[in-house]
């Protein structure tokens, strides 16, 4: 009876989650079309089990994906990863930009403790993303929270319209928000004293080829890339789109927030 019963065990393809219960798959598959990733909806699930309808892991969700024998989902929603990928494929190493340490500046070694540890919010990390004949946008990411705000560049990264822009949207946050910013060594932040004597917010630049410090940032150009792929004109996207763009990513659940969301997140430091 045991070896019948071994036997039975070990017959392949199994029934997973997904395959014995329809409503579950289906509530996946709707996240994922809203381009919530495989953690996210594990991290949700796990966080509010009142609220769902089972549970399932991440490893589950991309199983049913990418092994079509599973066929608990359709191979088509891989389009909605971030990666769009039609199968996993380990991380390769990205390589640093070569540009050199800028003069003049604030280094961010200079940088209040209180920055590096999170516990404080207002402290912001910056960039720039480019898309199709070098057409830019900012992003600015609060370090706390990982909430995002998206700047519109329409008529280009000239340091002076960097900064002016900037300034104009860090200025609609309650003053609690404004303490910091942290930017790399790109030339577009030529104009930094300007943008602190408008906002009273110092700049700090990274080291040279330490991507890694901006890390927040970094991650969530990453997650932005679903939206605003680089081939697409972002000269074209006004402020409200890219709002709506930021309030979508601001609500999608975070694993290092303990799949909160941004949004959430920010509101509990405001109270």
């Amino acid at each position: 009876a045991a070896d019948r019963a071994a036997w039975a065990r070990a017959v392949r393809p199994k029934q997973t989650t997904l395959s014995k219960n329809p409503q579950l798959a289906q509530w996946v598959a709707d996240k994922l079309t809203q381009r919530w990733s495989p953690q996210q909806i594990a991290g949700w699930l796990h966080r509010n089990p009142h609220l769902s309808m089972g549970y399932v892991s991440h490893e589950t969700i991309y199983r049913s994906l990418f092994i079509q024998a599973r066929g608990e989902l359709r191979h088509e929603l891989t389009h909605y990863l971030r990666s769009h990928r039609a199968m996993r494929r380990p991380r390769a190493a990205r390589q640093p930009d070569g540009r050199g340490q800028r003069r003049g500046v604030l280094n961010i070694s200079e940088r209040p403790a209180e920055a590096a540890d999170r516990a404080v919010p207002g402290h912001w990390e910056g960039d720039l993303v480019f898309g199709r004949g070098m057409s830019p946008i900012a992003t600015l990411v609060e370090r706390s929270t990982r909430f995002l705000m998206l700047v519109a560049l329409p008529e280009g990264h000239r340091a002076d319209l960097v900064a002016g822009a900037l300034a104009a949207r860090i200025a609609i946050l309650p003053i609690a928000l404004r303490r910091t910013l942290t930017w790399d060594q790109g030339i577009e932040m030529t104009d930094h004293a300007v943008f602190t004597i408008a906002t009273g917010v110092p700049v700090y630049f990274c080291d040279p080829k330490s991507p890694w410090q901006r890390g927040s940032n970094e991650n969530t150009n990453g997650l932005l890339r679903q939206y605003l792929p680089r081939h697409l004109d972002l000269r074209t996207y006004s402020q409200a789109d890219l709002d709506a763009i930021a309030d979508e990513l601001n609500g999608r659940p975070r694993q290092t927030l303990g799949f909160r969301t941004p949004s959430e997140a920010l509101d509990e430091v405001l109270r």
